[in-house]
């Protein structure tokens, strides 16, 4: 368990904490009967158990993570690493830090859910917090980014129909390709992917595919006076940290705002500081329509998720039109509310621009040190990207095994892509000694 240091000061992740792994491997042990288990077959153990009864949706590294804190992780062999995914960036914060935690703890002895058929002490003072914070009007709270993304499509709808005066069943949204806000059916009906697509039809209708970072395409598209939407990501993470041309996003903002089109900003990934600011679309101050938030909205505590907008937007939608039992409990709302601030008073945005600049610089380093294997590089604040020449053997899963080995974790994407994304509390001194790690990976693979 993480230490809670004193009141007031701002936690830094540096401190080591002794765990309560070895009360779990205790466990583990009786659990199986297994006394006289090593502590490497326990690890065995547990990936055998997800492989033999959970359903294979997920291919992890192999290793068994047993606790966190700050930007590091722990397996079952007490072994330390740089956690280099941050939950796929759900914890900018850091792992289990101590204002989120205790934000959690306090209202989970007091009031967890109440379901929206009451109203309960925590949501008023949240929605006013995240809507003052954001500047909209509106918050309809979610737990999951897929929900959060579903329930900006049902919005969009809502609004072309009863605002902009489409005909029923005739709204149409553009989306991008290289695409990724999630894996529910209608999500995937906007999706290019074939791992995400394939044999799940039918797809719900009403989506246009539009090449990414595409201006011209854009304007084509909205030429059809049925589009009610824009549905993007500023930065594409899942296919790859893609970063756009700068003037991209005002530009596209522009083009829907003369169409009375909405543009939609999935910043489930992008935004609370992974690009260097608070949003990814603050770095061309664009203000999107709907914005929708999820991941790190809750510190990597618990699923907590966000849809702001206009009130001529979001009062589109009646009582009894759309939900969630579980979208706005009190518990959600108070960790919510202590992961932004927590954000903020750390300074994190300044220190995921800051120190995002140096990564990329040294990424180029090693770039230019090993072109055979290192094709490009690329980064917007802490959110970066390595994509690998692959040959036999040598691909980028391979890699991200020997980053594990010297005490790193990163996931391979689309194949030949190793997504980076450090928590962004990392200070300078930590995010050189990853560095060195990546370095040596490479020079060595």
């Amino acid at each position: 368990m993480c230490k809670n240091p004193a009141c007031g000061t701002v936690w830094s992740g540096n401190t080591e904490t002794a765990g309560v792994a070895g009360k779990i491997h205790i466990f583990v042990k009786e659990y199986f009967q297994m006394e006289t288990m090593t502590e490497k077959s326990i690890s065995e153990k547990i990936m055998e158990l997800e492989n033999r009864y959970g359903a294979h949706n997920y291919h992890p590294l192999p290793v068994v993570l047993d606790r966190g804190e700050g930007v590091f992780v722990w397996d079952m062999d007490g072994k330390k690493y740089f956690d280099f995914l941050s939950a796929y960036s759900a914890v900018n914060q850091g792992h289990c830090h101590p204002k989120i935690i205790q934000a959690l703890t306090e209202q989970a002895k007091k009031l967890t859910l109440t379901s929206r058929a009451f109203y309960n002490s925590s949501l008023g003072e949240y929605e006013k917090f995240i809507t003052q914070y954001f500047g909209y009007d509106k918050v309809l709270p979610m737990n999951t980014g897929a929900e959060g993304v579903e329930t900006a499509l049902k919005l969009c709808r809502k609004w072309a129909y009863e605002k902009k005066g489409i005909a029923a069943n005739e709204a149409k949204i553009i989306v991008c390709e290289g695409n990724f806000h999630g894996r529910t059916i209608s999500i995937i009906s906007a999706s290019t992917d074939p791992d995400s697509k394939n044999n799940f039809g039918p797809y719900t209708p009403g989506f246009v595919v539009i090449p990414y970072n595409d201006v011209q395409a854009l304007t084509n598209a909205l030429k059809d006076k049925n589009v009610a939407g824009f549905l993007m990501e500023p930065v594409q993470g899942e296919r790859g940290v893609v970063i756009p041309d700068e003037g991209y996003l005002a530009t596209c903002f522009e083009l829907c705002k003369k169409s009375n089109v909405l543009f939609i900003a999935d910043e489930i990934q992008t935004g609370l500081g992974r690009t260097g600011k608070r949003l990814c679309c603050d770095h061309e101050n664009v203000h999107a329509d709907i914005l929708i938030l999820g991941k790190a909205l809750s510190g990597g505590t618990m699923p907590v998720a966000a849809i702001l907008a206009s009130d001529e937007i979001m009062l589109c939608i009646k009582p009894g039109e759309h939900g969630s039992t579980y979208g706005g409990n009190p518990l959600a709302c108070k960790v919510a509310i202590a992961s932004i601030k927590a954000l903020e008073e750390e300074n994190m945005y300044e220190n995921s621009n800051s120190l995002g600049k140096l990564l990329l610089a040294e990424l180029k380093k090693i770039q230019s040190e090993r072109s055979d294997i290192v094709v490009t590089v690329r980064a917007k604040g802490l959110f970066a990207a390595i994509v690998i020449k692959e040959r036999k053997n040598k691909t980028a899963w391979e890699l991200c095994l020997e980053l594990k080995e010297n005490g790193l974790l990163a996931k391979p994407t689309h194949g030949d892509i190793i997504r980076l994304a450090p928590p962004l509390l990392i200070t300078e001194k930590q995010l050189m000694d990853c560095i060195a790690i990546i370095r040596k990976t490479v020079l060595s693979f």
